[in-house]
């Protein structure tokens, strides 16, 4: 009799097999690292990875848990923050702004405003933006903290007045995406009188390339057409809100991962075209911000392993259209937000294939863990099999529960496994992949004969019939090499033998 148990076992205080009588006895972990058998060491960094906001690479054998592990760490995040938003450029159609609103509110660079030389600016504008020395009025780069002609100190960001009334608007509205780069362009408001009238301009400073400083001006003219913009500028959401956490790149092609722009046969044209920022198409490293990007057998990933190396780093990448016959090739969205938790899997032949400056760069901002392909026979994980056993049940949702003495059979058999594919005497398999298949094929026969439950001789018929093609041609044919001669026809038999004998010889299975 199941199911009428006051207290279920609970895997994380232990117990022992012969406490339960079926799964249905064993109470499911809320945790889904908890679920994730024989791989402790792994879940713990994995804990601290998404505690930590850090990148984790794990190698190991198939089956063992490495998928796994990754969907459990997207779980375990937090609801995104942000949505993405690409929004037009009336001045530079073939240039779309992008933006992040978090709460209601724009995260918006615009592309407004005079931009000029630092020498064209009011001399004590230039001073207090940090390009002219105020002692002898050399002009340098904002990036030198002295003056190159006389050495003296000169004036920076902590001069300017933090409580000017102009600050909030003009950050709010002009440069929060500075602040998504962790930094803030200097700005300085300027009041002069023209005509009778006081009139507000406000210098920024943009720096990008120390051998070009320059100025953006913003007159109320252009502080007004800031304000119109926001209100009737077109815009679509690139990476809505409500998103999944976890995003499989697994095989991804390089539009998929990148992100690409939608060709249009009309370009840009007024009346038939449609417009570029409505057709660029996110990657999965930018649907991935905020979440967790998961890629299994990494290397199949290519050169496209430097692209992920650069989003990584920066936490932003740009989209543009990537076939140079497209009408899309010339549209580029700059510094598209892409703020992921990279988890990468790989097997341990190939490592080699990693590109060493992502090895690096996972290295430098999270961890490499070798997973586990057995653990020891004891009473313990014993219990942890069947635990994984009523983790299989609950997943799959249409096969019955497994008795005690079924799951004392797929203990068996993960002990066999241990030994014959590892090496490992006293060992249980953490191959698990493969034992869920059992699990499976032994509820569909008992499902067949409509028995309630999984019972031994189930899960004994089932690790029978569950082995892969190439034991099944062995055990019909007697080896490989018999397999392949009885499948040729005479014709191709008396070829091989009389006219090619060394051809007839040399086949294989594997070719």
């Amino acid at each position: 009799m199941t199911g009428t148990r006051d207290t279920l076992l609970n895997p994380a205080l232990g117990f022992y097999i012969e406490e339960l009588e079926t799964t249905e006895d064993i109470a499911m972990p809320q945790n889904p690292l908890d679920r994730v058998i024989g791989q402790d060491h792994a879940v713990k960094m994995a804990k601290l990875a998404v505690r930590q906001r850090r990148h984790l690479l794990l190698v190991g054998y198939p089956g063992v848990g490495k998928s796994m592990i990754a969907q459990a760490m997207a779980f375990l995040l937090p609801a995104p923050k942000e949505e993405i938003w690409i929004v037009d450029n009336p001045k530079n159609p073939e240039r779309p702004f992008v933006e992040t609103r978090v709460g209601g509110e724009t995260d918006r660079g615009k592309d407004i405003g005079e931009i000029v030389q630092p020498d064209k600016i009011p001399s004590e504008v230039a001073v207090k933006l940090g390009f002219k020395c105020k002692k002898c009025g050399a002009l340098s780069s904002t990036s030198k903290i002295r003056c190159e002609v006389c050495g003296e100190e000169k004036e920076g960001y902590d001069d300017i007045k933090a409580t000017s009334p102009f600050r909030d608007l003009f950050e709010t509205e002009m440069f929060n995406s500075s602040k998504r780069q962790n930094k803030t362009n200097r700005i300085v408001p300027y009041i002069k009188k023209l005509n009778g009238k006081q009139e507000v301009t406000v210098y920024e400073q943009i720096d990008t390339d120390p051998l070009k400083p320059s100025v953006r001006i913003l007159n109320q003219n252009a502080l007004a057409e800031i304000r119109e913009m926001e209100r009737n500028r077109p815009s679509k959401v690139l990476v809505p809100l409500k998103r999944k956490t976890f995003l499989q790149a697994t095989g991804a092609s390089e539009t998929e991962l990148l992100g690409d722009v939608k060709h249009d046969p009309y370009g840009n044209h007024p009346e038939l075209g449609t417009p570029p920022y409505t057709r660029v198409v996110p990657g999965l490293i930018h649907e991935a911000h905020e979440g967790v990007l998961y890629i299994d057998e990494l290397p199949q990933l290519g050169h496209l392993q430097t692209f992920l190396l650069t989003a990584m780093q920066d936490k932003k990448l740009g989209i543009s259209g990537r076939n140079p016959q497209s009408s899309g090739s010339s549209v580029r969205v700059d510094s598209v937000p892409c703020d992921f938790i990279f988890v990468g899997a790989v097997m341990i032949n190939d490592l080699n294939l990693v590109l060493s400056p992502l090895r690096s760069r996972i290295q430098g901002n999270g961890y490499e863990v070798l997973l586990n392909a057995t653990m020891p026979d004891t009473p313990e994980n014993r219990a942890k099999i069947a635990q994984f056993v009523a983790q299989e049940v609950a997943a799959d949702g249409r096969i019955p529960h497994v008795t005690r003495e079924a799951i004392q059979e797929l203990i068996q058999e993960a002990k066999r496994r241990a030994q014959i594919i590892d090496g490992k005497k006293d060992s249980l398999t953490l191959r698990l992949r493969d034992l869920g298949g059992v699990v499976r094929m032994a509820g569909d026969l008992t499902l067949e004969v409509e028995s309630p439950l999984v019972e031994r001789t189930h899960m004994n018929q089932a690790i029978k019939l569950c082995v892969p093609v190439e034991e099944q041609i062995k055990r019909e044919f007697g080896s490989l090499e018999k397999a392949l001669e009885k499948g040729l026809s005479l014709s191709q038999q008396t070829f091989n033998k009389s006219d090619h004998p060394e051809n007839y010889q040399n086949q294989s299975l594997y070719g």
